[in-house]
């Protein structure tokens, strides 16, 4: 019995509307599944074409041979769509990744039994037993002042993240975070790079001097794929690549392929020393992540490292190369010169670096003691020992 075009037109608004409301719920959910930025619109899509099949089907548009052949070509290229993503998302999340939640720092805590932390081979000539300086900073130096704390704090259970009742003496947040803290008045030392000008003016808002007490010296490398086939970089052709005005590596002795120069977060240690570099010259914009938020939409952040063939990082030597290693990287020469503790202590490698031990005016008795004995030859050797390089 055919229907009248009322009737059909009745019947092309519930299907449209019931694909609508379809195509929202596959999007909702492609949301909280984290897929949103690829099913959001292909369940739009998809609904959408569903929708216009059916309003063929309702007035009889086509032959029924001919509307089959659309369906089955429409499902055809979204089955392979859908494949397609899967399959480069499954080799993306195959490539290495340099980031701190990898690094587990519990293989660094103090006076656990197989801690990674370095150790003295004799008791050290200065121990604390009260009034214990608050200890925080960035990932790559926690083994680090964790073995400070080994040598001469108490025997006890210090985790290295901030539990609820605030009594945590050596805890690692990171590096933006822990000056927040040290502003604040929450930690009494930190242990990072020298900090931002972000960070600077922070401090002077709050009526804090910081004060910084050089107490290592540390690389700071760039590293592509193992596959690259460059292996060195001058200082001008890193700002060259990181101002936009090198977007290619054949520009710089590789092959033909796009530059995807990451960058790291604003306020991080790395990402502050990459800004020093650049000095004069301006720093484009870094690699976006999109991720998706039901409630805020769409949120753009700095990508992290992805280990692409044409990717070029950047982190410190010991994080890089000990901390959060990976076979999958290569830590190119900076003027022909490895990055190395040799090269380091020589003066060789251009982008040699002092890390600090950072104050902010607290009134802890211990903090200038605990200092002066990180600058001693006890402290000096666990800076050895670690993997960095000592001040002498």
């Amino acid at each position: 019995m055919k229907r009248s075009f009322p009737t059909n037109l009745l019947y092309s608004i519930l299907a449209l509307a019931g694909l609508a409301i379809l195509g929202f719920m596959a999007y909702v959910v492609a949301a909280f599944t984290g897929g949103m930025l690829f099913y959001g619109p292909l369940a739009l899509v998809v609904a959408s074409g569903l929708a216009v099949l059916s309003v063929f089907s309702i007035f009889g548009l086509f032959s029924r041979k001919v509307r089959r052949m659309i369906l089955a070509a429409f499902a055809g290229i979204c089955v392979l769509t859908a494949a397609g993503h899967e399959i480069r998302q499954a080799y993306v999340n195959s490539l290495a990744e340099v980031r701190e939640p990898e690094v587990e720092l519990f293989d660094y805590a103090p006076f656990e039994a197989n801690t990674k932390a370095a150790s003295l081979d004799h008791k050290a000539s200065y121990q604390l037993t009260e009034q214990l300086p608050r200890l925080d900073g960035a990932t790559a130096l926690y083994p680090l002042y964790s073995a400070f704390a080994q040598a001469v704090y108490p025997q006890g259970n210090y985790t290295p993240y901030i539990e609820k009742d605030g009594t945590d003496f050596v805890v690692c947040t990171s590096t933006s975070e822990a000056y927040k803290r040290l502003i604040t008045g929450q930690a009494d030392i930190i242990f990072a790079a020298a900090p931002s000008a972000a960070q600077t003016k922070e401090a002077k808002l709050a009526g804090r001097e910081l004060k910084l007490t050089p107490i290592g010296r540390e690389a700071f490398v760039f590293f592509v794929n193992k596959r690259n086939p460059v292996d060195s970089l001058t200082v001008e052709q890193i700002k060259d690549i990181y101002s936009g005005t090198v977007t290619n590596w054949k520009e710089v002795g590789g092959k033909k392929a796009s530059i995807r120069a990451f960058q790291r977060a604003e306020n991080s240690g790395s990402q502050t020393k990459l800004q020093k570099i650049m000095e004069d010259r301006q720093l484009m914009a870094p690699p976006k992540e999109n991720v998706a938020d039901v409630m805020s939409g769409i949120i753009s952040l700095t990508a992290s490292y992805r280990n692409f063939n044409n990717a070029l990082g950047f982190s410190f030597l010991f994080y890089a190369s000990q901390m959060n290693a990976s076979d999958e990287i290569k830590l190119l020469a900076i003027d022909q010169v490895p990055p190395s503790k040799e090269t380091i202590r020589s003066g060789e490698y251009p982008l040699a670096v002092e890390f600090y031990a950072v104050t902010a005016g607290s009134t802890n008795p211990n903090i200038e003691p605990f200092l002066d004995w990180i600058l001693s030859a006890e402290g000096q050797e666990l800076v050895e020992k670690t993997g960095y390089t000592p001040l002498k």
